[in-house]
């Protein structure tokens, strides 16, 4: 792929809270967008809790665009009905990442390296942190779903370089 800089691997913990679609519960799944790129985790059943641990990658030309999550509910007789969505942006995780060759090998398990406030400019429900962990720089966050009257989904961020490309 012409101007991969890497990978970027997104471990959809579980969601929170997430509305209900059904008579008492929903079937959610989440579907992430970046450009032309399309993934989606597996459906787990009479949740509003779900934990999908799922990890799916995306391939990153563009730090600048955008992804999108969006969970729907599963229908088996019906369109699948839309539970919420957020967006969220990769370029101040991208910049942690440009630096991490100096924190190499120094640096405790769990250690802070950058923090992000919640701001109307982006769908956190919480602080969200960049963290050292395990010789790897990972991003921790809580998205609020919008368009929906309650729901929260879990992600965790995991660079991966991909040799070759150009990189960061």
């Amino acid at each position: 792929m012409e101007n991969l800089l890497g990978l970027l691997r997104i471990h959809v913990k579980r969601g929170v809270n997430l509305a209900i679609r059904d008579i008492s519960s929903s079937d959610p799944y989440v579907v992430v967008h970046s450009g032309k790129q399309k993934l989606k985790t597996r459906v787990i059943k009479h949740s509003v809790n779900p934990e999908w641990n799922d990890d799916l990658t995306l391939s990153v030309t563009d730090p600048n665009l955008p992804i999108k999550l969006t969970v729907y509910d599963k229908d088996l007789f019906s369109a699948d009905d839309k539970m919420g969505e957020a967006e969220f942006n990769i370029a101040t995780y991208l910049e942690a990442i440009k630096f991490r060759h100096k924190l190499e090998g120094g640096l405790p398990n769990g250690t802070i390296i950058m923090k992000i406030q919640p701001s109307r400019q982006n769908c956190l429900s919480e602080e969200s942190h960049i963290v050292w962990n395990q010789g790897k720089l990972v991003q921790n966050m809580f998205l609020r779903l919008q368009h929906v009257e309650c729901g929260e989904v879990e992600l965790q961020l995991e660079w991966i370089d991909v040799p070759g490309s150009r990189g960061i």
